[in-house]
């Protein structure tokens, strides 16, 4: 659901792409016309040594807003860093499609006067809590915004991967791997695997198979409160399980991967200028010939 805000910013924390000149460059940029206005300026740690500075402590807690510049990838790993204390996030896209990330950097500055003034809405986007247990013991636990992926490796057979929802078994997927998506990751990994977009504002659970050895098999949409747990069965295969596409663990036999809503969503600053479908369509250049 989007929220109107209301309050003026005094702070504003960067973050940039790591290793990209054009995007630091980006960052001096806006960093520029956020001080400009009258707000103040912190970086994130890597941001900071890439540019020389020192960075602030307790960045995200003291900012009113966080300025993302790089493309969906820098957006998703941002989102984790400030997952405990949330704060709106404006993506300024440097990459390819930018879902997440779709100001424009041409659109910056006057999408940053208006923002820095209070005049801009909040999208909430659901998020995953994600727990692997190995033997019945916690090894790893994460939060993602959009999407769990179990995978095998380009030399290994098709796996067998047991889906159960709320302890009622939904199948048993021999398949090239799994993908558990919130609304927001729809347009990720699983829309490339066959599955349906889904409103970001949504609250639902999206379960897409990867090249299922039965067609019949398809993607499934579950309420949000559904708690899904996936069972390794395959043993003498590399599996990996990755987080959002960017943290990885290998798997082993019986492993258990549990995926339930999150706690806390990610604030995300929505245009006024244009609304979801409109990204849609441009993004995915539908009507184009």
């Amino acid at each position: 659901m989007a929220e109107p805000n209301r309050r003026r910013i005094d702070t504003v924390l960067m973050v940039g792409k790591r290793d990209s000149p054009e995007a630091l460059l980006a960052v001096r940029r806006v960093a520029r016309l956020v001080e400009g206005r009258g707000a103040e300026v912190v970086f994130d740690a890597r941001t900071a040594r890439a540019l020389g500075r020192r960075a602030s402590p307790a960045t995200a807690a003291r900012a009113g807003l966080c300025v993302v510049v790089g493309g969906d990838g820098t957006l998703l790993s941002a989102a984790r860093s400030i997952a405990a204390h949330p704060v709106p996030i404006l993506g300024i896209n440097l990459g390819g499609l930018g879902f997440m990330a779709e100001t424009a950097p041409a659109e910056a500055a006057s999408a940053l006067k208006e923002i820095l003034e209070g005049r801009f809405d909040i999208s909430q986007r659901m998020t995953l809590d994600v727990t692997l247990l190995r033997h019945a013991r916690p090894v790893a636990r994460q939060s993602v915004l959009n999407d769990v992926v179990i995978t095998k490796s380009a030399l290994a057979r098709i796996i067998d991967l047991r889906v159960s929802i709320d302890r009622q078994m939904l199948t048993v997927y021999r398949a090239d791997g799994l993908i558990v998506s919130t609304p927001t990751g729809s347009t990720a990994y699983s829309l490339s695997a066959g599955g349906p977009i889904i409103h970001p504002e949504m609250a639902a659970l999206l379960i897409c198979p990867i090249c299922p050895h039965t067609l019949t098999m398809r993607p499934v949409v579950v309420p949000a409160a559904a708690k899904v747990e996936v069972t390794l069965q395959t043993g003498d295969s590399e599996v990996y399980l990755t987080l959002d596409g960017q943290v990885g663990h290998p798997l082993r036999a019986g492993d258990r991967v549990r995926v339930r809503q999150g706690a806390i969503p990610v604030l995300m600053v929505r245009s006024r200028r244009r609304n979801y479908f409109e990204v849609l369509r441009r993004k995915l250049r539908w009507g184009g010939r």
